[in-house]
């Protein structure tokens, strides 16, 4: 492909490249690129937020060049401070492994995983091997003023927040580890830019040529206020459920729903206006939640989420997403899922209830004169985190038993026979007595 052409590509839905004609030139070389794009496994699971980045690798992958993903076992220890108001709890090596594991199983429903175009590496290789001079020698690349320069570490150091000194290596960490890689291009989210140049500056030390950063957007999550997130809960994970996946990707806010098409699909600005033209927010939401809910169904996801694929699901964009047979029929069972999490999302949404309701049985002990307090109830059914959220849940009318809206935040329930519960529109719980 040529250069240009691929640089089209590459650049799409990037927040920053620096630098663009870096990277021209690199692309022009006609050697296959090092593309590296380091994680530190501090949770297991991954979301549409990490999808966003790692999608950008697999059309690397596409056009020939060779993606690192790099586990930071090592730098796990340390935690990356960016973005952080204080210290983040260090993990162990073991922790950080084991969470690798997951995170790396997940990443192959991305990421090809072909010699040619695919390697894995832990940062432990050579990180654990440096000798003191050598971090010293590398501390003396940066200065105490040039840290102070980064948003996060400037906002703790003027509120009096402490900031470790073991936080200042993690950037230079991270930077030496492009230089132990020669990677040519370093791929990472915005809140990453920082870091990435450290290792710029590294690599011109140790004499490399510097890596080009391609920096990506972060997704926001599903509340529409902060990036995508599982400790805030406003999270798609790749691995959901296709149900699961369908209902949260319907919640995505009107607001960000433009983003979504942008980072996580190949639709073009055009196609996705022609569907909001055609079936308004809703209909767009359809066709996000098809589109992801099928991709992510695949044992790996399809090189190019555009209008190909979802036609040859069965739909059509000018249509507003109607119903059509699959165009090719090894796509028949996957869009058989698609529409089985769509039916289920169409039926609780008219007030139904799923056949696969969790079961959740009660302790006998946990019922006075053969009734439970309705918070408690809610709560040992897992749909609410405490009594008090319970509670305020039931005053916002928030909660109900067998479709009936529970109103008396007092009330107590007989558990004679097994009872519905749900919060919100979609959560669901039966529940009965234990024996």
């Amino acid at each position: 492909m040529e250069p240009d052409a691929a640089l089209k590509i590459i650049a799409r839905g990037t927040e920053e490249i620096i630098t663009l004609e870096d990277l021209r030139r690199k692309l022009a070389s006609g050697r296959p690129l090092r593309i590296k794009l380091g994680v530190d496994p501090t949770r297991p699971d991954l979301h549409l937020g990490h999808a966003v980045v790692l999608r950008k690798m697999r059309q690397f992958q596409e056009l020939g060049h060779k993606v690192i993903l790099l586990i930071g076992d090592f730098t796990g220890m340390i935690g990356d401070p960016s973005g952080r108001s204080k210290t983040r709890p260090p993990l162990t090596l073991e922790e950080t492994r084991a969470n690798a594991r997951s995170y790396v199983a997940q990443a192959r429903k991305i990421l090809l995983q072909d010699d040619e175009v695919f390697e894995l590496r832990y940062n432990s290789e050579w990180l654990s091997r440096l000798s003191f001079e050598e971090v010293i020698r590398i501390a003396a690349q940066m200065t105490v003023a040039q840290m102070l320069e980064r948003e996060d570490f400037k906002k703790r150091y003027t509120e009096g927040v402490p900031i470790g000194i073991h936080e200042f290596l993690y950037p230079l960490a991270q930077g030496y580890d492009s230089v132990a890689l020669e990677a040519d291009v370093e791929m990472g989210g915005t809140d990453q830019k920082f870091n990435l140049l450290v290792g710029r500056d590294l690599q011109k030390f140790y004499g490399q040529e510097p890596q080009v950063l391609v920096l990506m957007p972060l997704l926001v999550g599903l509340d529409g206020v902060e990036k995508m997130s599982k400790s805030l809960d406003n999270y798609v994970g790749v691995s959901e459920e296709p149900a699961v996946m369908f209902k949260k990707l319907m919640r995505v806010p009107d607001e960000v729903l433009p983003d979504y098409f942008r980072l996580l699909t190949d639709l073009e600005p055009a196609e996705v206006e022609e569907v909001v033209g055609k079936g308004g927010m809703v209909g767009a939401h359809r066709v996000l939640a098809r589109i992801l809910t099928a991709a992510y169904a695949r044992e790996v996801i399809p090189a190019w989420l555009d209008r190909a694929f979802y036609e040859r699901l069965g739909y059509r964009l000018e249509e507003a997403g109607r119903d059509r047979q699959p165009r090719q029929p090894e796509l028949a069972e996957l869009a058989g899922v698609v529409a089985q999490a769509e039916a289920r999302y169409d039926e609780v949404a008219r007030g139904g209830v799923p056949d696969d309701v969790p079961t959740v049985e009660i302790d006998p002990a946990e019922l006075k004169d053969g009734r439970i307090w309705v918070a408690r109830l809610f709560t040992l059914a897992g749909l609410t985190r405490s009594n008090g959220e319970a509670r305020r849940l039931i005053q916002n009318r928030g909660l109900r038993i067998d479709g009936e809206v529970v109103t008396d935040p007092n009330l107590e329930v007989s558990l004679e026979r097994p009872l519905i519960l749900k919060r919100g529109k979609d959560r669901f719980a039966r529940v009965r007595l234990r024996g």
